[in-house]
């Protein structure tokens, strides 16, 4: 059969609020997500012998295919469904690597879907969830790419939001920032809270009154992650200065920062614009959905 082939978008935090850290140190976050169409692709060959190659302008960074999510989720899987079949994965990887756009787990939960498809099982089969479960806090959210408001260290999913279209430009100025390091600067004691603006509750779907609301709530990893790379802060001030940009954060953990603009050919103005200050930066136009 030919290989089964899937794409891992990246997962941009709009918002994201740290609202305090559990006893046992994970992170309690909420946070309204969106992809984009930029992204990683993932393709499973049935045929051949079970493993991973990966290629592509980022695969370097990707670290050992030992150690990467897809055979993570693909074990996960197998344990769900011990008589299930898999094959051999290969992964097309073109988004940076620790840039806060959740890549890891976009690639593996594309791998959970191509292992469904396989093994004829419906999208929100639990089997598929529980595998995603397993295999990182991320993965659940990145399993439907669907935009919705995720809570808890990323098992609490909202129901999917019908966000209007938000054109914008992802831009990563190539450092690397580990999300470890980030919550360390941060500083949270264990049962500590961190007190901040809530979501609004319903969240507003008209495009201006959404960019209000995603306005009024911070990602508040971006100070902690400036202080560990402070090139983000450059990469903001950058962007921020652009005419095109309508509202500049930073997503997930850093580096990767995004500015929403007014439609799609703005995007590829400012996208033009901060290639040739920055020949050296990964910038992509997108659409958020």
């Amino acid at each position: 059969m030919q290989p089964l082939v899937s794409r891992a978008r990246a997962k941009i935090n709009l918002t994201l609020r740290v609202t305090g850290r559990r006893p046992d140190g994970f992170h309690d976050l909420e946070s309204l997500v969106a992809f984009a169409g930029a992204g990683d692709l993932v393709s499973l060959d049935a045929d051949a012998p079970p493993g991973l190659s990966v290629s592509g302008p980022t695969a370097a960074a990707a670290g050992p295919a030992g150690d990467n999510l897809v055979l993570r989720a693909a074990h996960a899987f197998l344990i769900e469904m011990p008589q299930g079949r898999a094959g051999h994965f290969h992964l097309l990887k073109r988004l940076p690597v620790a840039a806060g756009l959740g890549g890891g787990s976009a690639d593996a939960a594309a791998a959970l879907r191509l292992l469904g498809r396989l093994n004829g099982l419906d999208a929100d089969d639990p089997r598929l969830i529980a595998a995603a479960r397993a295999t990182g806090s991320d993965v659940p959210v990145c399993l439907a790419s669907r935009a919705r408001l995720m809570a808890g260290v990323g098992d609490l999913l909202g129901p999917p939001l019908a966000l209007p279209l938000l054109p914008a430009v992802l831009v990563n100025c190539r450092v690397a920032v580990p999300t470890a390091a980030v919550f360390g600067a941060l500083g949270l004691a264990r049962g500590a809270t961190l007190p901040g603006p809530a979501h609004p509750d319903p969240l507003p779907l008209e495009r201006a009154a959404l960019e209000q609301a995603i306005e009024s709530v911070p990602n508040d990893l971006e100070p902690p992650a400036i202080r560990v790379a402070p090139a983000i802060a450059d990469a903001m001030a950058l962007i921020g200065a652009a005419p095109e940009a309508r509202l500049v954060r930073m997503s997930g953990s850093g580096a990767t920062v995004f500015a929403l603009t007014n439609d799609c050919r703005a995007a590829a103005a400012l996208a033009k614009r901060i290639r040739a200050a920055r020949p050296l930066w990964w910038v992509r136009p997108t659409v958020l959905r």
